[in-house]
């Protein structure tokens, strides 16, 4: 990906020249001026919908951001999501090249259908957003909203087959899975049971349909052990790594699950990989950058946090990365953007800072402009916080990436 030069947009002097002439740009084919339109940066494309309406037609259709690919003008973007109580979910966009965070529609537009946090998935597929599951009142939710970037607007998808609270995600081959889980239903006046789910079911966002695929095998790990971390909001672990869906399970057995999609089978997980998996708390504390599997795990306390890098030819974790600063209290999450190990978390203002792991002897690893470096963590990173925001109240919930 790469950041492709900044084109100047002609003002919009006249609704006569703008609106009445059939082209998107008067006296130049409009082939070219989509050409032009794919070049600019995506963050001016808020104001390039006020230009005129075939200009808004324009930067809201597919037909650009195929341009872009083809291009490769396409930028990678992350979405973060805050939970604000009774006022709902948010969306928040980051663009990491100008340090431009845009607010986006909520959610879910239905105010009447609020979803507990920390319950619910949030994941990125074909370009699009998803939030699924959940639980609202005494019920798990089979709901699915998905979010388009280039409408910039939510809409219900298919339901998946199971309600779902506390399970993961993954993405192999272009297709979502949901994995595991908790099944909530009310059982009479105000109490509700708790099924652990060892399903497991894959959306094609294709053709938009769901199709079951074999459960889990829970052969090391009963899945009981998935309610005993409940209320600390424990994980399992999953990542979609070399070709292969890898749930690992951590309570008071270690256990771990591989699926294999050309086989449509599921295997016991690496005896080392299983074991050496940090414990999950929290969400999204695995990621895949250029190829290599990360995990973060805070221990104890905010000191003890640290970056695991697993290596599949001995099945082993290595710290990488020694102490990453987090606050105690705060949320955290790991991702991958434009190629390197990013954390999201808050500060001690309340804000939200996306902070870059860049390596101390790379010699590209300098404080871009813009960046203030905040903990030298390491003999061999340092953490730069490449952007903030104070986004008021609210649980930070969930964040990914989309490169469109």
């Amino acid at each position: 990906m790469r950041r492709s030069e900044s084109f100047h947009v002609p003002h919009k002097t006249s609704s006569r020249v703008w609106d009445d002439d059939p082209r998107l740009i008067p006296g130049l084919p409009d082939e070219t001026s989509l050409q032009i339109l794919a070049r600019t940066p995506r963050i001016r494309y808020l104001s390039l919908k006020a230009v005129s309406r075939s200009w808004k037609a324009a930067v809201t259709s597919p037909e650009i951001y195929n341009i872009r690919k083809q291009l490769g003008t396409t930028e990678e973007w992350l979405y973060i999501v805050m939970n604000k109580g009774l006022d709902g979910r948010f969306l928040h966009a980051l663009d990491p090249i100008s340090k431009t965070w845009q607010r986006l529609p909520p959610v879910i537009p239905n105010r009447s259908c609020m979803v507990e946090h920390r319950t619910c998935a949030f994941a990125a597929v074909d370009g699009c957003l998803y939030m699924l599951g959940g639980v609202s009142g005494r019920s798990s939710l089979t709901s699915v909203w998905k979010y388009d970037p280039v409408s910039n607007s939510w809409s219900a998808a298919n339901p998946m087959s199971v309600g779902r609270a506390y399970f993961e995600t993954g993405v192999l081959n272009n297709k979502l899975f949901v994995v595991g889980g908790i099944s909530f239903s009310p059982v009479g006046d105000n109490h509700y049971s708790k099924t652990p789910l060892q399903s497991a079911e894959v959306f094609d966002p294709e053709i938009g349909l769901w199709s079951d695929i074999p459960s889990m095998p829970c052969s090391k790990v009963h899945p009981t052990a998935f309610l005993e971390g409940l209320h600390d909001s424990v994980r399992i672990g999953l990542a979609s790594y070399r070709g292969k869906l890898y749930v690992t399970q951590r309570f008071s057995t270690v256990g771990g699950e591989v699926y294999d999609p050309e086989t449509n089978l599921w295997m016991d997980m690496p005896t080392g990989m299983a074991e050496g998996w940090p414990p999950c708390f929290g969400t999204k504390q695995s990621v895949i950058v250029d190829g290599d599997l990360y995990a973060l795990h805070r221990g104890l306390s905010s000191v003890d946090a640290k970056v695991y890098r697993y290596n599949h030819h001995d099945a082993s974790w290595k710290v990488v990365v020694g102490y990453v600063p987090l606050h105690d209290k705060s949320r955290y999450m790991l991702t991958g953007l434009l190629g390197k190990l990013h954390a999201v978390t808050k500060d001690d203002n309340d804000n939200i800072i996306v902070m870059r792991a860049d390596k101390r002897d790379d010699s590209t690893a300098s404080v871009d402009k813009g960046d203030s470096e905040s903990v030298t963590t390491s003999e061999s990173y340092i953490w730069n916080v490449i952007a903030s925001r104070n986004f008021g109240f609210g649980i930070l919930e969930g964040c990914q990436n989309l490169d469109i």
